[in-house]
């Protein structure tokens, strides 16, 4: 690939389908399932006495700027006594993904969507997952609504499941919403157009922080991931940009969290097993031990996540700066989380990082295979009839997700790394500031601040610890591999 005036968009659509094939993922949909998406009508509309129409409920959409893939609405009453009432509805894409199709085949194999900035390889069909079962606006789409009753508090009081028809209102993106949140701009003009949904957002941002605070109270990890974002002008890259956490992700966050619990606890409570999303207690808690006593802060020899906390909030308020870079190497000690069959009468192993105890991906069946599944297994309850799949079915099925959704990150991550190379290709010999990310055996890895990339440390130098500040010099890239070689400045 040459990339001195080349189209970059497509030298790295080539690089993410290549990870994709080389990890085990299908790039391209195979043709048994663009034949059953053609023999589709239109959405999945079903009428019983058991669907609710809720369709005049002032819902909304939060999601990314670009998404088109919208897997949830939420929306929000106020009762007496400061108490509210929050429905969230999930799309039904089981209405017209059927287990074992050829479309629910694909989706098995890739178990996940996969975002690059060049491509997006989505885990359903595009007709599907932007279409016939996104909860687009102005559309009535088939959902599973989770009704929830809060104090005033942010306690949850009541939960109720249960299939409805919804309506979007307003799709809105995180930016736009946090921005009015905060008052720094106006109402974003499809929230504008729509009378009382300006009290709508308020009310769920209120809450939403309640039950933030709740959350920290028990310990939950306050993490600022590094999440760039390569921006195009045309086809051609010219910067990546730090995703920032603000109050309109942290709105959809923490009710998509109460809702994964509700139907944690729901298919429990019916004798069911399900998949639960786990980060087991970390292994690796005296390298975090060690970690915090490079900060000057003693941490107990068990896992104790409100300990971390403290000190995360602590490292937070003294150094905002770097505390992406601590957030990033404390997530790395952690391990990534893993998929397991949960069965109702067995211990609970929980999710340690949002210290909550029951945890499972529910609430993006579009973009999630174990989302589709925990919906196919809340349907049959609501139905009375058989769970459609077996224990042994289901353990096979959170190996094989933990698994492709692992391969998932590292495509996206390979991508990432690519776009980073692209950018830095023309400036070898410049100088960066850094901070050190990793120190071991496999090398020395720093991440510069501007724009924000990862790459290896070459050369000779006295060993350096993680969270160190260094200049450093851009020696090599290699867009392929997705290379990028610092060397130190002295």
């Amino acid at each position: 690939m040459s990339h001195s005036l080349s189209n970059h968009r497509a030298d790295l659509a080539t690089i993410a389908k290549w990870a994709m094939f080389s990890r085990g993922l299908e790039p391209e949909f195979p043709q048994a399932v663009q034949q059953q998406v053609t023999a589709l009508r239109g959405p999945a509309l079903e009428s019983h006495d058991s669907i609710r129409d809720l369709t005049e409920l002032l819902w909304c959409s939060i999601d990314n700027d670009d998404s088109r893939d919208l897997d949830q609405l939420t929306a929000i009453e106020a009762l007496q006594k400061g108490q509210v009432r929050v429905f969230v509805a999930i799309a039904d894409v089981d209405a017209l993904v059927k287990k074992d199709s050829p479309i629910d085949a694909h989706a098995h194999t890739n178990t996940t969507s996969v975002y690059t900035s060049a491509l997006v390889f989505p885990m359903l069909p595009e007709r599907l997952c932007t279409d016939l079962t996104s909860l687009n606006p102005d559309e009535d789409r088939m959902a599973l609504v989770n009704e929830m009753v809060f104090s005033e508090d942010g306690i949850l009081m009541t939960s109720a499941l249960y299939r409805a028809r919804v309506r979007n209102k307003a799709k809105l993106a995180y930016d736009a919403v946090s921005a009015w949140i905060e008052g720094e701009s106006e109402l974003p003009a499809p929230a504008y157009r729509v009378k009382g949904m300006n009290t709508q957002l308020r009310l769920q941002d209120e809450l939403a922080q309640k039950l933030r605070v709740l959350r920290r109270a028990e310990g939950s990890l306050e993490f600022e991931t590094f999440q760039p974002k390569a921006l195009f002008e045309g086809d051609r890259i010219t910067d990546i940009r730090q995703q920032v956490q603000n109050r309109a992700r942290q709105l959809i966050e923490e009710f998509m969290i109460v809702t994964n619990g509700c139907t944690a606890r729901f298919l429990a409570a019916h004798g069911q097993a399900s998949l639960r999303r786990v980060v087991h207690s970390p292994e690796r808690w005296m390298r975090i031990v060690q970690v915090a006593l490079e900060y000057g802060t003693t941490l107990p020899h068990e896992p104790d996540g409100k300990a971390l906390e403290a000190f995360l909030a602590l490292q937070h308020k003294r150094d905002p700066l770097r505390f992406a870079d601590l957030s990033l190497v404390i997530v790395k000690l952690m391990g990534s989380g893993q998929y397991v069959v949960e069965q109702s009468h067995g211990a609970q192993i929980g999710h340690f990082g949002l210290a909550v105890r029951d945890y499972m991906h529910s609430t993006a069946p579009n973009r999630r295979f174990p989302d589709l599944i925990t919906l196919r297994l809340i349907k049959a309850v609501l139905a009375g009839t058989e769970a459609p799949y077996t224990v042994r079915e289901l353990t096979d099925l959170a190996a094989h997700c933990t698994k492709q959704e692992d391969a998932a990150q590292k495509v996206e991550r390979q991508v990432r790394k690519s776009e980073a190379a692209l950018l830095l290709h023309s400036c070898i010999g410049q100088h960066f500031d850094g901070v050190i990310t990793g120190a071991g055996e496999k090398g020395t890895w720093v991440r510069v601040f501007q724009p924000p990339a990862e790459g290896r440390l070459i050369g000779a130098f006295e060993r350096l610890k993680v969270g160190q500040s260094v200049k450093v010099r851009l020696i090599s890239t290699s867009v392929e591999r997705g290379f990028i070689d610092f060397g130190l400045v002295h």
